[in-house]
């Protein structure tokens, strides 16, 4: 992971985003995006996205707010409601209320953030992150109240579908926020699945990909691209809806497909 990062953070990249789930064999997020922000100084460290509903919001709060502190401001804390039940299982969260959960958990954050008391028997809580009211907050998903959370809390949308099926999310995105008197626009940020590198790495991503969607096997089509002039027409594809930022997500455990991913986009 800290080789990974040193060398996107010596390329043209941006961010480095981290999955989360409960049930799987993938480091804890917001753990190893602190190691990976004190491993680096410039690029950015990103939940992608982090699992809100089986997180309890205080300490996520507190938690989120301390990365973001001792990154330097660099913090964006990506956030979706999950798909797997057994995720929820796992914490004892209940699966069918996670919209919900989301909902209730967004004012706490934002007041804890904020510096205010947690209530009329708890002072504020602490410490206060880099930027004012918060890190930067994407929302992911791919349904109406998801595009209505940016709107109402976000700073922007993640959308990890194909280019093909992520104009009307972005244009939704801009309308819902535009109704809900927002000023500016949200910023945009696509995600691909890629993988670049000999027949082996590939193969490695493969493996990793099916396993990591099997269990929502028959209601997710996984979409993968595997080679340069893909990759390129990607970028180009989600630049082209007016995207701030693609992040090229990738499968294989291999750390060379930072460098050759840095000598294509340059």
């Amino acid at each position: 992971m800290l080789t990974w990062a040193r060398r996107a953070e010596a390329g043209p990249f941006t961010t480095l985003g981290l999955l989360d789930r409960i049930v799987y064999d993938n480091p804890e997020p917001l753990v190893t995006l602190a190691a990976i922000a004190a491993a680096t100084t410039r690029i950015r460290v990103q939940t992608e996205v982090l699992l809100a509903p089986v997180r309890e919001p205080v300490l996520l709060a507190k938690q989120s707010a301390t990365l973001d502190r001792m990154s330097g401001g660099r913090l964006t804390l990506g956030v979706g409601v999950g798909a797997r039940p057994e995720d929820f299982l796992a914490v004892g969260a209940e699966y069918a209320m996670r919209g919900r959960r989301v909902d209730e958990m967004m004012p706490v954050l934002k007041r804890i953030w904020s510096g205010r008391p947690y209530g009329d028997q708890v002072g504020p809580i602490g410490p206060a992150p880099a930027r004012e009211n918060g890190p930067e907050l994407l929302f992911g998903g791919f349904v109406p109240a998801a595009l209505k959370r940016v709107a109402r809390w976000g700073d922007g949308y993640l959308s990890a579908t194909p280019v093909e099926r992520t104009d009307q999310l972005f244009r939704t995105a801009e309308k819902e926020w535009a109704a809900a008197g927002r000023a500016g626009r949200p910023r945009l940020v696509g995600q691909v699945n890629v993988v670049l590198g000999p027949q082996s790495v590939v193969e490695d991503a493969k493996q990793a990909i099916d396993s990591y969607y099997a269990s929502l096997a028959g209601s997710y089509e996984v979409h993968m691209v595997t080679t340069a002039d893909q990759i390129r027409s990607a970028i180009s594809g989600f630049a082209d809806l007016g995207a701030d930022e693609v992040m090229l997500y990738c499968w294989a455990h291999d750390p060379d497909q930072v460098d050759r991913l840095a000598d294509l986009v340059a």
